[in-house]
């Protein structure tokens, strides 16, 4: 998925804290222009830009009918991993690594961009009985890997029963399930669904110098003491007693749970690019508007507008992301 804000920029995002869980706040992105697709994105936020190397997180649906229209033309990415998941609807990928892949729900598909690669995404379903609903994320490469070439994977996970709860683990480990799927860093992605009135203590496979997030997408989530609404992203730091998930409501919830060890390296990210600098961001964005073969070229894609092209630099230098891992860390 783009970041399709036309001056993307850091914008000031409202937290709270709780008995150690901070509680990340999203804002409303549009994906795609004035009939876009209403994304609710919890990451980056100013003063907390990754969870481990999660660096992205968008959360958009349940759309449905028409709106439930996704079509994103070809554009760019450097130096990250896609993680593409959903929970009803589908999408058609297309990238310049010649794969032409389905996304659908409860099925991992994780794109490396590494040095350069080209994306389009368009949901298939349409009509009044049409539902998009899921989530796009990001995962930073490490420096020793973010020139690495491009590549994709695919992986549906089986349920893995749990106390009140099953879970999807679509990356890394846990409860005994584990993710084929190649990541640069150790990370924990998973989809957990928790019955009503369901308490859960997330302790097999957890790494205690993981940091972790859980992301609300229904239900009445409690994280620890903790309350989130829907699309709230709740934040433990590392070296805390293990995730403790209740879904206090009379309906079935849903969370997806991330977490993965402190991401120290300082990030430039901008549009849909993530460097180590301002020059780096600067020649990405040229390499792009001069079609590049750093990137590739999509085939297939039936859009209206070929590509997209990149939004204007800001008038001042971009400037490394806070590293908040870093403190958590130390």
């Amino acid at each position: 998925m783009s970041n399709l804000e036309a001056a993307p920029a850091e914008v000031a995002c409202s937290a709270s804290q709780t008995a150690g869980i901070e509680v990340l706040h999203p804002r409303e992105v549009p994906l795609g222009g004035p009939r876009a697709i209403p994304v609710q994105r919890t990451l980056p936020q100013r003063h907390r830009s990754l969870i481990g190397a999660w660096c992205f997180l968008d959360h958009y649906g349940p759309v449905t009918g028409p709106a439930a229209r996704m079509d994103v033309p070809p554009h760019p990415h450097t130096g990250l991993q896609t993680v593409s998941w959903l929970f009803s609807g589908e999408v058609e990928h297309r990238d310049s690594a010649g794969v032409h892949a389905i996304v659908r729900p409860g099925e991992l598909n994780l794109m490396t961009a590494g040095a350069g690669i080209c994306h389009s995404e368009v949901s298939l379903q349409s009509g009044s009985d049409s539902v998009l609903h899921g989530a796009q994320l990001w995962v930073a490469l490490p420096d020793a890997a973010r020139h690495t070439g491009r590549d994709f994977a695919h992986y549906a996970p089986e349920p893995t029963a749990l106390p009140g709860a099953q879970a999807r683990v679509f990356l890394g480990k846990l409860a005994g399930s584990r993710s084929p799927a190649h990541t640069f860093t150790p990370l924990l992605g998973a989809q957990i669904d928790l019955e009503p009135s369901a308490a859960l203590d997330i302790d097999i496979d957890i790494d205690q110098a993981f940091l972790h997030g859980v992301l609300c997408d229904a239900g009445e989530i409690e994280i620890g003491k903790t309350a989130l609404a829907v699309g709230d992203l709740g934040y433990q730091g590392p070296g805390r007693t293990t995730p403790h998930l209740a879904n206090a409501g009379v309906q079935p919830g849903r969370v997806l749970l991330l977490g993965g060890p402190p991401f120290t390296e300082e990030l430039v990210m901008w549009w849909n690019f993530v460097g180590r600098n301002h020059d780096e961001i600067v020649t990405y964005r040229q390499l792009w508007q001069a079609r590049d073969e750093r990137f590739g070229a999509v085939t297939g894609y039936q859009g209206t507008l070929a590509r997209l092209p990149a939004p204007p630099l800001p008038a001042t230098r971009l400037l490394p992301r806070q590293v908040s891992n870093r403190k958590d860390a130390e």
